[in-house]
């Protein structure tokens, strides 16, 4: 590997390169592998936070549409007893208009939740670099050893 090279890509050149050992070689692509890894899991770390926190806000907006919606059946009680009186309306149509009223209150606090869980997606950009990752492992293959004039190999007879 040229400097340049090494440069542009980020990747660490040591002088005696070609001298490392096999245990050297299995330990620095080990440390290399332990780092990918690492990175890999706080990259989906990220992205399932930011998730995570739409994904309360739409509980939150469903949690306040249920309360209202509880909370409308007594209120219904008491808003129809008053309004009889105050209105001059029947019965009826007091509890109509009041419980109306908070129906539309949870349904719009319903749309907004549905709006905010929509907006959860998947960790697409780990997804996308885990892919990555084993497509290059896929197509990785074993460096051939270079034969030098010491280590030629010695033909053997079979009988």
């Amino acid at each position: 590997m040229h400097v340049a090279d090494a440069v542009t890509t980020g990747t660490v050149v040591e002088a005696g390169g070609a001298d490392r050992s096999i245990g050297q070689l299995v330990a620095s692509a080990t440390a290399e592998m332990s780092a990918l890894v690492h990175d890999e899991i706080a990259l989906v770390k990220a992205e399932v936070r930011q998730d995570v926190k739409r994904g309360v806000a739409g509980s939150a907006a469903i949690a306040i549409a249920a309360v209202f919606a509880l909370f409308a059946l007594p209120v219904l009680s008491f808003a129809a007893a008053y309004g009889i009186h105050n209105l001059g309306l029947g019965l009826a149509w007091s509890f109509l208009i009041v419980g109306a009223a908070f129906l539309v209150i949870a349904g719009l606090l319903s749309f907004i939740a549905l709006r905010k869980f929509k907006k959860v997606k998947p960790p697409e950009k780990s997804i996308a670099s885990a892919k990555q990752t084993a497509a290059v492992f896929q197509n990785v293959k074993p460096h051939p050893r270079e034969v030098g004039e010491s280590s030629k190999s010695v033909a053997r007879s079979t009988a």
